[in-house]
């Protein structure tokens, strides 16, 4: 006897079939219920991958785009002697193609201090030519100007430090330096003090709290460098292609010089970002796995439930691909759907994350992202598509899996064995 060769696959039959397996009926309860908390677990699951992975994405994008635009993407030192001839290699640096500026600093720590406060911060001596060059400041600035700040005293601060200090652009900041002139009873501090020329905000908490700029002629003479600077800060126009301006770097200096770039400056900050980003990736499949081994139990069990359906549409003529198609389409249109519905969800989430977190704030009178500890000012979200496509894949992929072999099982169904009992 030849097998029946049944309906074309994936025929209006086996749809309407698998359509109805999934409204169960009263005393198929169970069974739905089962089906709802799979949808729900692959919608969760989704949602939050894609959530969690373009808030990852935002998070490292905002400090990367933060500490290149401030510090530079190749740092160059001097070796052998100071840099007195800073000026000639910084021009000649900056005609390298590629390069968008070449920056002369001197960098010191000292401790700033108002009537009302005082605190450390770093204080980076630059030309205004240079620091008009980076957009990170020169274009948020909150008070003040930065026009006259080479011919003057004054100096530009972070608003949090401003807002620590009780001081805005017009007061007074007091700078002390722990080494300044030497005099017989030994080293003694430097104390000055500056007016506040400028309060800019950059958006990170790290630098606005502790960064002053200063003139580099004044820097110079309160940190004992007359002559000569710390490095020379050099941007690039592609940061991730750094080590390919090296070479011609080099022989732009005309001198013995040690260059380090961005990621040896910050390779345990970012190598820690990278490594928390795919065990977070890992543990969140987790939530799809789960939601696809419900798929796998629920239809196992609806399969036991219609053991005689199945007995029935046997004897009737139905293949055991047919059968087997039944099944895939009850558990994979769970899958599917709820795919669907998790990549919409996670998409509108990102989409408007900073809404959300404010309108949590404002609900739970809490500060659920503090600028002191997360660095950033807002919660970012920069979702990739790649990264939600390979989501969307991974949880239809396992979708499939999970119903392959109740499927299977339903198709392998004896028609005898199941009627017997009946």
């Amino acid at each position: 006897m030849t097998e029946p060769t049944g309906t074309r696959p994936f025929s209006p039959f086996e749809w309407m079939l698998s359509l109805r397996y999934l409204r169960a009926r009263r005393k198929e309860g169970f069974i739905s219920v089962i089906a709802g908390f799979s949808f729900l677990g692959i919608v969760l699951g989704v949602a939050t991958l894609i959530i969690v992975m373009a808030v990852m994405n935002g998070f490292r994008h905002e400090l990367l785009e933060k500490i290149l635009g401030l510090n530079g993407h190749l740092l160059i030192q001097p070796l052998e002697k100071p840099l007195t001839d800073w000026a000639e290699v910084a021009a000649r640096v900056d005609k390298v193609p590629g390069i968008k500026l070449a920056a002369p600093i001197v960098e010191g720590q000292a401790l700033a201090s108002s009537p009302f406060n005082s605190g450390g911060v770093l204080v980076r001596g630059i030309r205004l030519e240079d620091l008009e060059k980076l957009p990170s400041v020169a274009k948020n600035i909150k008070q003040g100007t930065l026009k006259g700040f080479d011919s003057g005293e004054g100096v530009a601060i972070g608003r949090r430090l401003a807002d620590q200090l009780s001081i805005r652009a017009g007061d007074n900041i007091t700078l002390v330096a722990p080494r300044g002139a030497v005099t017989p009873m030994g080293t003694m501090p430097r104390i000055k003090v500056y007016k506040v020329a400028a309060v800019f905000e950059i958006g990170m908490s790290e630098y606005d709290s502790a960064m002053v700029f200063m003139p580099l002629k004044q820097a110079q003479a309160y940190f004992n460098r007359a002559g000569d600077v710390t490095a020379i800060e050099v941007y690039t126009q592609n940061p991730d292609q750094v080590d390919s301006y090296r070479k011609a770097v080099q022989a732009a200096a005309q001198r013995p010089i040690f260059m380090i770039d961005w990621r040896q400056r910050n390779a345990t900050f970012f190598t820690a970002l990278q490594v928390e980003r795919n065990v977070m990736f890992l543990i969140l499949t987790l939530i799809v796995l789960v939601a696809a081994l419900n798929i796998v139990s629920g239809l196992i069990m609806l399969v036991k439930d219609k053991g005689s359906d199945i007995a029935i549409l046997r004897t009737m003529g139905a293949t055991q691909g047919s059968i087997m198609r039944v099944f895939l389409i009850t558990g994979a249109s769970i899958g599917v759907v709820g795919t669907i519905v998790g990549l919409l969800l996670g998409v509108v989430i990102s989409l408007n994350i900073e809404s959300l977190r404010q309108f949590l704030s404002w609900l739970t009178n809490t500060e659920l992202f503090s600028p002191e500890l997360y660095f950033l000012s807002h919660l970012p979200a920069d979702m990739d598509t790649g990264e939600t496509t390979a989501v969307v894949v991974m949880s239809l992929v396992l979708s499939f899996l999970a119903t392959l072999y109740p499927s299977w099982r339903a198709a392998r169904l004896d028609p005898v064995e199941a009627l017997r009992y009946e």
